[in-house]
């Protein structure tokens, strides 16, 4: 049994999709700072390459999380959105050299009220 294993499926859920998160935000932005003078195909093919690393993490995560946590598919994708903006955050701030803006706090408020109304039920 991995370590992974050992967690609690919820847990398991959102470090898998954490982790999927990585990889699809360097797969679709990264190229632009690391392949910016390549040609676009060459770029997309970089970027299918990392993609397959995403789905070889998201794939279970929404499987674990759906039938083993009990998520619903609504909740899974309002989680996968949260996640998606808080990997890409620090992303654009510290690797692809961009401002900070206010607009990714209010972005961020919006997701809270996203996720209340997808989990008050629960």
């Amino acid at each position: 049994m991995t370590a992974l294993q050992s967690l609690p499926f919820s847990l398991q859920t959102i470090l898998l999709l954490a982790a999927s998160n990585v990889f699809m935000t360097m797969a679709w932005y990264g190229h632009l700072k690391n392949l910016a003078t390549s040609p676009w195909y060459f770029a997309a093919l970089a970027s299918w390459g990392i993609a397959l690393a995403e789905y070889l993490l998201q794939v279970p995560a929404n499987r674990i999380g759906f039938r083993e946590a009990g998520f619903s598919v609504g909740q899974l994708k309002i989680m996968q959105e949260v996640i998606t903006l808080a990997v890409f955050v620090p992303f654009a701030v510290f690797y692809l050299k961009e401002p900070f803006k206010l607009d990714y706090l209010w972005a961020a408020l919006c997701m809270v009220g996203a996720v209340y109304f997808i989990f008050r039920n629960a």
